[in-house]
Parts: C-alpha cells; sequence; structure tokens
C-alpha cells in the first residue's frame, strides 16, 4: 500500500498493449505512448510559445505523463469504439474517474492526496496545455495507424484510425500548431512512398475541411 503500490502499477502500463486484438506489424504499449505523447507535446509547445502563447510547463507535463494511467484499471479501449457515441464516451470517462478516485483515496498516502487528486484529472481542457494533450494524443495514434498502413496492414480498422486522427487534428484550435502540422509534417508524410495510399486518404480529409 502506499506510493510503492503506485510506482510498482506503472509497470502495468508496459504491458496494456494499445489497440488491441488486430494484426499489427508493431505493438504500442501505455507507458511508451505516454512518453511519445510528453514530447509531442513538447515541441507544439515551444510552436505555440514563439506564436506568443503563454505556456504553463509544469501542467503541461503533469497532463501528458499522467494522460492515460487510468487504463491501469481498464484497459486500452480502441478509438472507434470510445468515440462511437457521445454516451459510451462519457460512462467511460466516468468510470475511469471512478476507478482513480477509489486508488488514489485507498492506496495514496493522505499527505499526497490532493496533488493526486489535480494531476490525475482529465486533462483535456479547454486551456493551451489543455488541447496540446490532445493534439499530442490524436498525433501519435496518426503515427501508429501511418505506419501500419505504410507497411501494407490492410485491417481497415488503421484506415480508420488514420482518418479519425487526422480530422481531429486538423480541426484542434491551435492555429500555430496545426498550421505546422499541416504545412509541414503532412506535407512529408504525403511524400512517403506506402503501401497502401495513404497520400489518398490524406487528401480526402483536407478536401473535407
Amino acid at each position: 500500500m502506499g506510493i510503492h503500490t503506485f510506482f510498482t502499477s506503472l509497470n502495468d502500463l508496459e504491458r496494456i498493449i494499445r489497440a488491441p486484438g488486430r494484426f499489427k506489424f508493431e505493438e504500442h504499449n501505455v507507458a511508451a505512448h505516454s512518453w511519445k505523447v510528453s514530447q509531442y507535446a513538447m515541441l507544439f509547445a515551444t510552436i505555440e510559445e514563439r506564436a506568443g502563447q503563454t505556456i504553463n510547463w509544469k501542467s503541461l507535463y503533469e497532463k501528458t505523463i499522467n494522460h492515460d494511467f487510468a487504463e491501469v484499471f481498464i484497459g486500452d479501449i480502441k478509438t472507434p469504439v470510445k468515440h462511437s457515441s457521445p454516451e459510451l464516451k462519457e460512462m467511460i470517462a466516468k468510470v475511469e474517474e471512478g476507478m482513480m478516485e477509489k486508488f488514489i483515496l485507498t492506496e495514496i498516502p493522505e499527505e499526497f492526496q490532493d496533488v493526486f487528486f489535480e494531476r490525475m484529472k482529465e486533462g483535456k481542457d479547454d486551456t493551451v496545455e489543455g488541447r496540446l494533450l490532445e493534439l499530442a494524443d490524436k498525433l501519435d495514434q496518426f503515427y501508429e495507424s501511418f505506419a501500419e498502413l505504410k507497411r501494407g496492414n490492410s485491417d481497415p480498422e488503421f484506415a480508420k484510425m488514420y482518418r479519425i486522427a487526422l480530422t481531429k487534428l486538423l480541426n484542434i484550435p491551435l492555429p500555430a500548431s496545426v498550421a505546422y502540422f499541416r504545412n509541414v509534417m503532412l506535407q512529408d508524410v504525403m511524400s512517403e512512398e506506402t503501401a497502401i495510399d495513404v497520400q489518398e486518404i490524406t487528401r480526402q480529409v483536407i478536401e473535407e475541411k
């Protein structure tokens, strides 16, 4: 019990595989995902800061590093499932929130509970840091699905994940970050040779905006 329990539970994040139940050329776990999200957010926060935004770096790192800890309790639920209806998404969020609250009250020493409640709460909100978390989270989904499509994974789930991630990325209200992603990064994506026509999917999404 205590911080020891919290630290040992971090190992479980390494064993939770993202997009479970599908053939993948590359497996990705939740622990690695959280680290990548923090790296993406750091770069785009720099872009936003240079565009005049004030960044709370402490809040940004806390949000990104901790954003998927609740998956220790429920595992990774595939994005198309989670977003199949607003009601289901809300229900999943409430389950995660309830289990996280119980974990903190049961396992975390009382002297640290207020800190954990703040750091483990839902990080995607209307702050710049919350929007950066959303962008970084979707960017990892974008890259994971892109890697599978590039290598010729014909499972339509990955084309759907790619389309969902790209659409959401282009609509996040962070103009400087979205402009960099669209005008610089997407050009690099579309210049790559892929076994499945990712370029065409990308063009379709851009034209739909």
